[in-house]
């Protein structure tokens, strides 16, 4: 079976462990970007050493090709582990990044996060017209 039978989405409004995409619509060509990636924006996924997202993988998709470029790949490491038990740890990391990058091309966006629990989810593909 191919991975894609694995990867699960949704709206993240409605299903916590959807990957969210915040950028502009339109960007200059060249011009940083600030892209903003987070699981449980609209509904709050757990943060917990038994139930926790270890990371989101950002891609980009230039214009009619087929090819993902791995613009970033965010691991999220420290869940309240701690030797005094599951949850009792001085830190947790939250499921956010912001990733800085440029474009000399139209495209789209796309991401993919990991729940230790409920596996591979995919974002909604986010379009960024270069003009």
């Amino acid at each position: 079976m191919a991975l894609n039978n694995y990867i699960k989405s949704g709206d993240f409004k409605g299903e916590k462990h959807v990957p969210v995409i915040e950028a502009p619509a339109q960007v200059a060509a060249g011009e940083k970007v600030k892209i903003e990636v987070s699981v449980g924006k609209d509904i709050a996924h757990p943060n917990t050493t038994e139930h926790h997202i270890a990371w989101i993988k950002l891609y980009f998709i230039p214009e009619g090709t087929q090819l993902p470029y791995e613009v970033a790949a965010v691991e999220f490491n420290v869940h309240g582990e701690s030797p005094a038990g599951a949850n009792e740890g001085p830190v947790y990391s939250e499921a956010e990044a912001v990733v800085v990058t440029s474009f000399k091309q139209s495209g789209k966006l796309i991401a993919v996060s990991y729940c230790n629990i409920h596996g591979l989810w995919e974002s909604e593909e986010k379009a960024i017209v270069v003009a």
